[in-house]
């Protein structure tokens, strides 16, 4: 029996792509625009089947029918930590993008990923055009803010909204979300403070924050992180929300203290805090922009639950 058919669009470094694989779905096409990202894609997915262009410029009638059309579109216009510009934004344009391609495609389902703030964006009117959108289209929509820390294994606050579109009513009515279940993991389970890592992840007596974080991260517990109210000021029991701008800002990666001094998450830790296979790997791409990619991925276990319950609607 073949397995149901995924087109991602916005793919990223196919977070949402390995959440279907692990649900059993077969990725036939896949479209990214950001060459570190489309590196990272192929180093570890079905790089055969990815598309590194600007999905404006794709002619529908090379992308092949499927089941479900996937796609994490991008969400800097809509997040409460960017300008919130929406549809004003060019970026924020670009889920008529996906709505050209679901007008050819007409796939059964399709799942959209974005901020936790789109629903309330500029008053809850981005969300409604977006979901008459759908409506137009013929589809019966479903959404939910899901958090990455209530999957069982993710110690990462990261809520982000997740809209279900479906073809047809019965599957619409037969769909849910995963329900909340408790976390299993903490932050002390994913990192390895005894392991001695590159003096890049480092701060030493040359930073500006040199000082007032070893006056304030005392021990080695808990995880820390510099943002616009100063550093180190708050400690977390579990991962704050990584973000995208750890790969432009690094003093806005998470902080610890273990055996050898302060310093910020590896690229590799940040995966594990998105749930990605440990084989998962970066390679033949800047520091910068695994960190930006950790920051703008999704996390796996979220999405494949999620596709679990789509693969049984199907």
């Amino acid at each position: 029996m073949s397995k149901p058919t995924v087109v991602s669009l916005f793919s990223g470094i196919g977070g949402i792509d390995l959440g279907f694989i692990q649900a059993g779905f077969d990725i036939i096409w896949a479209n990214e625009k950001d060459h570190h990202a489309c590196i990272t894609y192929r180093n570890n997915l079905y790089g055969n089947n990815l598309v590194e262009a600007d999905i404006a410029e794709i002619n529908t009638s090379t992308i092949p029918k499927c089941d479900v059309l996937a796609a994490g579109f991008p969400c800097q216009s809509f997040s409460v930590m960017g300008y919130q510009r929406g549809f004003k934004d060019p970026r924020g344009n670009l889920f008529f993008e996906i709505a050209r391609i679901t007008d050819v495609l007409k796939p059964k389902i399709l799942l959209l990923e974005n901020v936790k703030n789109l629903i309330y964006h500029d008053n809850g009117k981005t969300f409604v055009t977006i979901f008459n959108t759908l409506a137009e289209l013929g589809y019966e929509v479903k959404y939910d803010i899901q958090n990455a820390c209530t999957h069982g294994n993710i110690p990462q606050e990261r809520s982000r909204t997740f809209i279900a579109a479906f073809s047809d009513y019965d599957m619409l009515n037969a769909f849910s979300f995963p329900e909340e279940i408790p976390l299993t993991v903490n932050i002390e389970d994913i990192l390895d403070r005894t392991k001695k890592h590159h003096d890049i992840y480092y701060y030493n007596s040359n930073n500006r924050y040199y000082n007032i974080l070893n006056k304030k991260i005392p021990d080695k517990t808990g995880i820390y992180r510099i943002d616009d109210s100063g550093a180190a000021m708050r400690k977390y029991t579990m991962s704050p929300t990584l973000k995208a701008n750890m790969g432009t800002y690094h003093d806005r990666v998470p902080i610890i203290r273990d055996d050898f001094g302060i310093r910020k998450l590896t690229p590799y830790e940040c995966l594990d805090l998105q749930g990605f296979p440990k084989d998962f790997v970066f390679k033949d791409i800047p520091l910068e922009a695994a960190y930006k990619q950790c920051g703008n991925t999704v996390c796996v276990p979220v999405v494949k639950r999620i596709a679990d319950n789509i693969i049984k609607v199907l």
